[in-house]
């Protein structure tokens, strides 16, 4: 970019301690990308003073100690960065989680399925046929949001929480899918669930999969769903990894 154009994000200051880069205002893979590509160069550039990096869907928050860099330096740093045209990071990988749609499990498939007129096994087959996308973790240690959700069952989240759903269970809502960690009320609906760990603090890697990543669901039984449970339980990875790149 030059000095003649105008930056396709926003500078914006979260207290005295945060600088958020705001490259849009919806889910979509271009704005994930730009997000995800300053991310890794801003890592790559080891500034003193960043302390943490954190993207979101549509920005990147950089945390930063303003004793030992200023605003104004690390507001250098991005527009030199974003003047590179810095591409987008390839996913690295391909994610394979298992889950059940077992209705004692899936405990909203019914309500999904009034909302969109489809029949249990073709809101299955849509959900587990898919590729998603990992956007961003958020809201709680894990969770992990998801775009690439089919059209046919975009419903629009519920007006009313419903009570606390058990852990690792996969949700819809909004246009999009998520794969969570601990119980917790909600106003998404339970698809499915999994016996994976998206998070687990002890493990080398907490956060099993990496934004930008590619995921998709593998149909299991409620047989099988307890007994990977019992491993996952034991601290055993049960998703399958795709190398990409």
């Amino acid at each position: 970019m030059n000095m003649d154009e105008t930056p396709d994000y926003r500078l914006l200051d979260a207290g005295e301690r945060a600088l958020v880069v705001e490259f849009g205002s919806t889910v979509d893979p271009e704005i994930n990308g730009k997000v995800l590509a300053l991310d890794v160069a801003l890592k790559a550039a080891g500034i003193a003073g960043v302390r943490e990096t954190v993207p979101t869907y549509r920005s990147l928050m950089i945390h930063y100690d303003p004793l030992v860099v200023s605003r104004a330096a690390l507001t250098e740093e991005v527009r030199r960065i974003e003047s590179a045209h810095v591409p987008a990071p390839k996913p690295q990988a391909r994610w394979i989680l298992p889950c059940c749609y077992d209705s004692e499990i899936a405990e909203d498939i019914g309500q999904i399925c009034e909302l969109t007129k489809l029949d249990a096994g073709r809101v299955v087959e849509l959900h587990s046929g898919a590729t998603y996308r990992v956007y961003m973790y958020g809201f709680a240690p894990g969770f992990c949001y998801l775009g690439g959700l089919p059209a046919e069952l975009a419903v629009s989240r519920r007006s009313t929480i419903r009570p606390p759903t058990p852990e690792n269970v996969v949700l819809i809502g909004g246009g999009l899918s998520l794969v969570s960690t601990i119980s917790m009320p909600t106003g998404w609906y339970v698809i499915g669930r999994t016996p994976e760990r998206m998070y687990q603090p002890a493990r080398e890697t907490p956060f099993l999969v990496g934004v930008g990543d590619e995921m998709r669901f593998a149909i299991v039984g409620r047989a099988e769903f307890e007994a990977l449970e019992r491993r996952a339980a034991s601290g055993e990875p049960i998703a399958r990894r795709e190398r990409l790149t």
